[in-house]
């Protein structure tokens, strides 16, 4: 079975001034025939980087640190959850295996049920609506006063920012120009890591019973989630619809107004006249693509892409989950480590994963997908080979374990971060949302959940094999995901999103001069 190859869509411009939308305009308004000509994606890819695509960054793209900061102080509490007085019931392994898995399973059910939304309704009220619910569930975490009562919240919590994902990148991703997407979207998804390094900071103060009660430090590492999350709400406001979602679903009037006003604030920021688009598109808006659409799109016309992007994911979401929901439990297991002093190892951690996406980024879009993602998966799975024969000759202490983690996740971050470039590109902008919720809620649902709950369980035995075989398990994955990226990969570096998947609505060129399409 072959993939689905792109037409040549584009075609020459026609001269204008690039700040002028009035002609634009006329040439996106639909024929007699329902067909919209619009050169909307070409305008959007050549904008240089300005203070508006700075807003986009900080609206959108902040909402990882929020999800870096839930796993790790979750990650980092559990200790001081299950002690006398906490003023909650519950047990470090209910917190660790099943509260992480709950939160897993929420972000997945989340990702579907918001993805689907996202593609219908358009990618700026769902990126509101997905941050407000995981407020919601965050601000009533801290009144949790039962077991069942924080599983709970914890389900929900992970549901909002499981469609957050989904809507989130695929606003992100066409939004920003072509020749910067990887670099731009790697640092985003690896934000998730400043996150967790605040929440590491925060824990150890928060722990702190000289400084707050044991009932009452927990409480508040759930509330700095919410203050956060109002600072982002509002920023987010500004942000606009995504252009090229409104003229596939019949707003080219929108759409134009949308990349004008873009237009003349990015050319008042640079203070330049901006060059002209480089092409067209033509477009017979469709209805809202369903689940049968999608499967026979992920299966039919991209099968191999379908295969990629779940390596790419189920290896990162073993790895990751396990990480963040565990690596405090080794610590105190395996080297004896109080726990409120587990969160200095973790923030040294989560430096390095930022550093990944923020130092390898832009190789990204220079050397290409293909060599840095399979490079970034597999030098990653290596390095962790490598710790796991350390750890089981009983090599290392808290330390050199927390440098070798480091190493090996400075090159998965990258990588994890780039499985969300990969699907977010390589298919048709009308189930590009439900494509990344679908792939982040197979991946996360095999790798995430299996992986907390199987690692946890390795980890919690006290024995060293088994630590160093629930290693090696993410190891193999990794590798495995790198290789498959290797083989089949698509090189994406500095193409438009629709030179790699033609929106389902495009008509081809040949189709609309006989009258057809």
């Amino acid at each position: 079975m072959t993939e689905h190859t792109p037409p040549a869509e584009h075609t020459p411009p026609a001269h204008r001034s690039a700040a002028d939308a009035r002609p634009a305009r006329r040439r996106a308004e639909p024929g007699a025939d329902g067909l919209i000509r619009t050169d909307v994606p070409a305008r959007l890819d050549r904008l240089p980087w300005s203070r508006w695509h700075w807003r986009i960054v900080i609206g959108l793209g902040t909402v990882w640190i929020l999800d870096g900061l839930e796993v790790t102080v979750v990650g980092n509490i559990a200790g001081r959850l299950a002690q006398s007085g906490s003023g909650i019931s519950i047990s470090t392994t209910q917190v660790t295996t099943v509260a992480a898995a709950l939160y897993v399973a929420g972000a997945c059910c989340g990702a579907l049920f918001f993805g689907w939304l996202t593609d219908r309704l358009g990618r700026k009220k769902l990126f509101m609506v997905t941050l407000v619910v995981y407020l919601a569930a965050t601000a009533v975490t801290v009144l949790s006063w039962t077991a069942w009562f924080f599983f709970v919240c914890r389900f929900f919590t992970g549901f909002g920012i499981g469609g957050e994902y989904a809507a989130i990148n695929s606003a992100i991703d066409e939004l920003i120009p072509a020749r910067v997407r990887g670099r731009i979207d790697l640092v985003i998804n690896g934000s998730f890591w400043i996150g967790a390094a605040i929440g590491a900071f925060a824990s150890i103060a928060l722990l702190n019973t000289a400084l707050f009660a044991t009932d009452v430090g927990w409480r508040l590492a759930f509330a700095i989630g919410v203050v956060l999350g109002l600072v982002i709400l509002l920023v987010r406001r500004h942000v606009p619809e995504s252009p090229r979602w409104l003229f596939t679903h019949g707003d080219p009037e929108e759409a134009e107004r949308v990349v004008a006003e873009a237009e003349r604030t990015v050319s008042r920021q640079s203070g330049q006249p901006l060059p002209e688009p480089s092409g067209s598109i033509l477009i017979r808006p469709r209805g809202p693509v369903g689940f049968v659409t999608l499967a026979r799109t992920v299966t039919r016309d991209y099968p191999r892409r379908t295969m990629l992007g779940l390596a790419l994911f189920i290896g990162q979401a073993f790895l990751y989950n396990s990480v963040t929901f565990g690596y405090a439990v080794i610590l105190s297991t395996f080297f004896h480590v109080p726990d409120g002093s587990t969160g200095y190892y973790f923030a040294v951690i989560a430096v390095g994963n930022f550093l990944g996406p923020l130092l390898l980024g832009h190789l990204f879009d220079s050397v290409g997908r293909k060599p840095m993602i399979a490079g970034s998966y597999i030098g990653s799975g290596l390095l962790l080979f490598g710790t796991a024969f350390l750890f089981d000759q009983g090599l290392l202490s808290a330390v050199t374990m927390t440098v070798c983690w480091t190493a090996v996740l400075f090159l998965a971050s990258a990588g994890a971060s780039a499985a969300y470039l990969t699907v977010s590109e390589i298919f048709p902008l009308e189930t590009r949302a439900l494509c990344i919720a679908l792939f982040y809620a197979v991946g996360t649902a095999i790798g995430g959940i299996s992986g907390p709950l199987l690692f946890n369980g390795l980890v919690s035995s006290g024995s060293t094999g088994d630590t160093t075989l629930a290693f090696c398990i993410g190891a193999a994955l990794m590798t495995l995901a790198g290789c498959v990226e290797a083989a089949i990969g698509v090189r994406a570096e500095r193409r438009s999103l629709e030179s790699l998947a033609p929106p389902l609505s495009a008509v081809p060129e040949g189709d609309a001069a006989l009258g057809r399409g």
